[in-house]
């Protein structure tokens, strides 16, 4: 089965603009839903081309949403191709997308770059794709640009969310952390150069367990010490 990076470098149709290190991120996180029936939106469509690698990476029984502002995106369409024409910091929009296709397993924000747009489509989007669904958001260094509304620790980027995100799913359980409801629907998350890729999953009760010589001990809940 090919790889997405050779798909990618023996791309003859439409042009296809992605950073070379996403495709191991890409490969990690996405493999599981090939030849699924599965519902991807990509919010930027760019030229067509990822669009295009998509469907085939993803397999005849997938739907590719694109996403864009641009009306002449609409011509991308194509077998297993839907386009939609809006702006991603209008959650209208994104509720008519989730309306028409229903919960995406998978979302990709490759779109304006803008830092309150990644956080409002995440804060609205991301509870609403599927339950085990992947939610990945690209090209975070723009977050440190003021041309995209960034700059180091400016507060309301996407990456100060990811900063407080840790603290909320980590604190899952514990009253000394404020509450982040998204956290309690995320199994884990992961950040790369550029990219952050949270997936959610179920939170089963906590439980550390010892054992060998000596473990009687069950602890439920809660912050736990480290053991050894």
């Amino acid at each position: 089965m090919m790889s997405l990076w050779a798909d990618f470098l023996g791309n003859d149709g439409r042009m296809i603009n992605k950073w070379t290190h996403y495709f191991p991120a890409y490969e990690r996180h996405l493999s599981r839903f090939r030849n699924q029936a599965v519902t991807m939106v990509e919010i930027g469509c760019g030229n067509g081309g990822s669009l295009q690698m998509w469907k085939r990476h993803l397999g005849p029984h997938a739907r590719i949403v694109g996403v864009d502002i641009e009306p002449n995106a609409k011509n991308y369409e194509e077998h297993q191709i839907h386009v939609r024409i809006g702006d991603q910091s209008d959650t209208a929009f994104l509720q008519s997308l989730v309306d028409e296709f229903g919960a995406p397993e998978i979302v990709l924000d490759d779109g304006s770059h803008m830092a309150s747009h990644m956080v409002s489509t995440f804060n609205f989007l991301y509870p609403q794709i599927a339950p085990t669904g992947v939610y990945m958001v690209e090209d975070l260094h723009a977050n440190y640009s003021k041309r995209f509304e960034g700059g180091y620790l400016q507060p309301g980027t996407f990456i100060e969310l990811c900063k407080t995100f840790v603290d909320g799913l980590n604190g899952i359980g514990s009253n000394k952390v404020p509450r982040q409801p998204n956290a309690e629907i995320t199994l884990s998350m992961h950040i790369y150069d550029k990219i952050a890729v949270f997936e959610r999953g179920r939170h089963d009760p906590a439980i550390a367990l010892r054992t060998g010589v000596g473990a009687t001990e069950l602890r439920r809940g809660g912050p736990t010490e480290a053991s050894s």
